[in-house]
């Protein structure tokens, strides 16, 4: 049973918060209250969006252990702080609309990650070893000053979907076609003249599997693809 508290409110933030009970486990988006001493609980879904944040809330650290998803989303937070990535259980960071300029490279410690939204900040580049996370299915890193991409970005071989729409991009790693995983490319509006070939050869396994691109969708200079079908049989 959770339960909202009208008088109950976070000392570090303008925002009401909610009082946890005996419950054993609690799913869903809340904001934890230090005010209430009961039951120790496993909150896995944290959301902090629109909340008018500069950092990240300390309280986040509480539930490194069973933390699996964090909502930072339309904040002013300009820095991840290295406690974040003792989160190792986190599945789902979502940060997009934020002021950060970086990405630091302890986000390789977060191997269990699968979804990754940091759309609409100013980050410039990748770190390589983003590689580590190599749980990733989902990246959201439009509206970012992103130049190019690591070598490393290719080892993310569980790679489903990427977003890197409104970005600076002017090519592609060139064994981009290692992602074979590959479903949704969205890469509008960047400065892209050529893309590499291994992107429309991609090779298939013993069991003559198809790798399918769904849909890759590009505008730019000398290059404009749209709803583009790949079939390797």
């Amino acid at each position: 049973m959770l339960i909202v508290s009208e008088k109950c409110f976070s000392p570090f933030f303008s925002v009401p918060c909610l009082e946890m009970t005996t419950k054993r486990k609690i799913i869903g988006r809340l904001v934890p209250c230090r005010c209430f001493r009961g039951e120790e609980e496993i909150v896995s879904v944290l959301d902090y969006s629109h909340c008018g944040l500069q950092q990240v809330p300390k309280e986040v650290f509480n539930f490194e252990r069973t933390l699996e998803e964090l909502y930072l989303d339309a904040n002013q937070i300009e820095e991840l702080p290295k406690q974040l990535f003792n989160c190792q259980a986190l599945r789902k960071l979502s940060i997009p609309d934020n002021d950060l300029s970086s990405l630091p490279t302890t986000i390789a410690s977060l191997v269990n990650l699968r979804e990754l939204d940091i759309s609409k900040n100013g980050i410039q580049d990748f770190p390589e070893n983003i590689k580590c996370c190599k749980c990733l299915t989902i990246i959201e890193a439009s509206v970012n000053p992103v130049s190019k991409l690591p070598d490393g970005f290719t080892q993310l071989l569980n790679l489903t979907q990427l977003y890197l729409n409104d970005a600076f991009l002017e090519f592609l790693p060139a064994n981009f076609g290692r992602l074979v995983k590959l479903r949704i490319l969205e890469l509008r509006e960047n400065h892209l003249k050529t893309l590499p070939k291994c992107l429309f050869s991609a090779p298939c396994c013993g069991r003559r599997r198809c790798c399918i691109l769904l849909r890759v969708e590009i505008k730019a200079l000398g290059v404009q693809m749209l709803s583009l079908k790949l079939l390797v049989k």
